[in-house]
């Protein structure tokens, strides 16, 4: 029977994921023991306190029913351990109930001095130990693993786990919980775990202290657990990264994997572990320039929508085409803007400070020129005041802020960017109106929020640079006609059986066209204040279908819209009778008693 069982198991799960479960399983019960093995081990400090409060009690009891007493008529008595335990015992806890067989005598009066000196002595060191266990970093850390541990075996919705709570993680978690998704924290600071108790979520968030490269670490914060929807690593240490990748490759195989780097490198490792998305802050940002430049309205719906519900129309930036640009800082962001903006025909300009010796000086063949950039004569010479584009992406916040000052009073016409490496600075890049900021913590948090709140967000996005600028001028003037300059909701839609039951005949007909389902059901002569960004079907999506575009069973539609639309459109997929007074403008009673009573529907 075991065998049949076993080849029965072998047939219906392939052999990677079986492994994939003893993994978990193995992993899981190994973090379960090493979490009850460390209250163990730090309870054993008590062992020697405890011990010696025993054999207090125990001297003090036994020496009372030694020592001869006397009864009302001097007769010699002597207690029985009961008697005397029941002494010792209200005597050493210093209630004090005085409640005695016999009046003592000087013998036993002598011990009983001796018993409540030694039992405070013994209670001394008691109490003195659990306060210094109480105080112990590594109880305390056994305690708030068990009550993670706790918390995460609870959750039953879908939650997201996030390694590393620096400011990215920080901006996604608010993200998260704005869409009303849960998510457990992993950081080895326990600062921001504490800042993470502070901060105001709607919901109780799960924060653990602990290397992010520890897979126990991983299993305890809910890798192993069934509702984990996803896992993104945020830490700064891109090994740290990698080992995440690397951990949930190998122990949960089917859930996606999204993390930070800015080496290739890393990131080629990172690939050798199945499929997991890669976010480069450095990359995108050219990226996103590129695409400011060829489309500035396609960059601005982008931004927009990346940055969520509730975000306010950014600016249209309007990066100059034609002319010379001039690039300060060659590290990992100056060579990835240096080749973008050559890549769009642009004559571009490297200054480099990173020679350390100061003494190399000139310009080599590649336009880079080997200098300090914050000296008035270097932006001279490279005739920054002829140029049209300048960039400032060193790693220090004050060199960038200085270059772009100087280099506005060269240029005062110049289209500026620079990059903010300290959140604590955001305030002084605002205060310089830029025209282009790059913060890495914030692009990262936006694109992992497009990757996690649904699949055909992303999806859009990443057709966004294939179009031209006057489709998106389009989108753009539809969505803000409707929605106003205020992102309101971004859902999907489902044309299945099980979720738009009452629209599978009008879809099966091949005549559904998308501008009748988004009909009003209080008046279907207004349009519901929802656009359709996408519709997907199958492998093939349709970004910013037209109202004539026609819907087939199994579509998925991503809209944006009023929450109040989003309310109409469920419950016109759902109800017979809302279908049918938008499809036809007859209204018809919506239960069946009522449909058969009426006089026209029988008609």
């Amino acid at each position: 029977m075991t065998t049949r069982l076993r080849a029965l198991w072998r047939d219906l799960v392939p052999r990677e994921e079986r492994r994939g479960r003893r993994a978990a399983m193995r992993l899981s019960a190994a973090s379960t023991a090493r979490s009850a093995e460390s209250i163990f081990q730090v309870l054993r400090r008590m062992r020697t306190p405890l011990i010696a409060l025993i054999a207090v009690f125990a001297v003090s009891t036994l020496g009372l029913t030694l020592i001869p007493g006397q009864d009302t008529t001097g007769a010699p008595v002597r207690m029985s351990f009961f008697d005397a335990f029941y002494v010792i015992s209200y005597t050493a806890t210093t209630i004090g109930f005085g409640e005695i067989p016999y009046p003592f005598t000087y013998g036993q009066r002598l011990w009983v001095t001796v018993t409540i000196y030694l039992s405070v002595i013994g209670w001394a060191y008691a109490i003195g130990s659990l306060l210094a266990l109480l105080r112990d970093r590594a109880f305390r850390a056994a305690l708030a693993r068990q009550h993670v541990t706790r918390k995460v075996a609870r959750l039953r919705e879908p939650f997201v786990l996030i390694a590393g709570y620096g400011r990215t993680g920080e901006l996604l978690g608010r993200s998260l919980d704005a869409l009303g998704r849960r998510f457990v924290v992993l950081d080895h600071s326990p600062e921001r775990i504490d800042d993470l108790e502070l901060d105001a979520y709607a919901a109780d968030v799960p924060g653990l202290t602990g290397d992010a490269r520890d897979p126990g670490n991983l299993a305890v914060a809910g890798l192993d657990h069934p509702s984990c929807a996803a896992v993104v690593a945020l830490t700064d240490d891109e090994e740290a990264n990698l080992a995440v990748v690397m951990a949930a490759a190998l122990l949960r195989p089917d859930l996606p994997v999204i993390a930070r780097v800015t080496s290739p490198v890393i990131a080629d490792r990172m690939r050798a572990f199945g499929d997991p998305s890669t976010v480069n802050p450095l990359d995108r940002f050219g990226d996103h320039l590129r695409l400011a430049l060829r489309a500035p309205a396609a960059y601005q719906l982008q931004t927009w929508l990346e940055a969520g519900p509730g975000a306010e129309l950014p600016d249209r930036g309007s990066p100059p085409r034609d002319g010379h640009w001039v690039v300060v800082g060659y590290g990992r962001l100056g060579r990835e803007l240096t080749r973008d903006l050559r890549a769009e025909g642009l004559q571009v300009t490297v200054v480099d400070p990173g020679a350390d010796d100061g003494d190399v000086e000139g310009t080599g063949d590649d336009g880079r020129v080997v200098a300090d950039g914050s000296d008035p004569a270097v932006l001279a010479d490279v005739d920054l005041e002829h140029a049209v584009g300048f960039l400032a992406g060193t790693d220090n916040d004050t060199t960038n802020l200085s270059l772009v000052a100087a280099a506005r009073r060269i240029n005062p016409a110049l289209f500026v960017g620079a990059r903010q490496n300290a959140a604590a600075n955001a305030p002084l890049f605002t205060a310089m109106e830029l025209d282009a900021l790059l913060v890495p913590a914030e692009v990262i948090a936006h694109e992992v929020y497009a990757q996690l709140s649904t699949p055909l967000l992303w999806r859009f996005l990443r057709d966004l640079p294939t179009r031209d600028d006057a489709w998106a001028r389009d989108v753009l003037g539809r969505l803000v006609g409707l929605c106003g300059t205020r992102l309101q909701t971004l859902w999907k839609v489902r044309l299945t059986p099980d979720a738009a039951p009452a629209v599978q005949d009008w879809l099966a007909t091949g005549q559904a066209r998308l501008g009748d389902l988004l009909r009003n059901p209080e008046d279907r002569d207004v349009a519901l204040h929802a656009v359709p960004l996408l519709v997907l079907r199958g492998d093939t999506a349709t970004a910013a279908p037209d109202e004539d575009f026609l819907l087939a069973p199994g579509d998925e539609l991503l809209l944006a819209g009023w929450s109040a639309a989003e309310r109409a459109l469920t419950t016109m997929l759902e109800v017979d009778a809302v279908h049918e007074y938008v499809l036809t403008g007859r209204r018809v009673p919506s239960s069946w008693i009522w449909r058969k009573l009426t006089p026209a529907h029988r008609d």
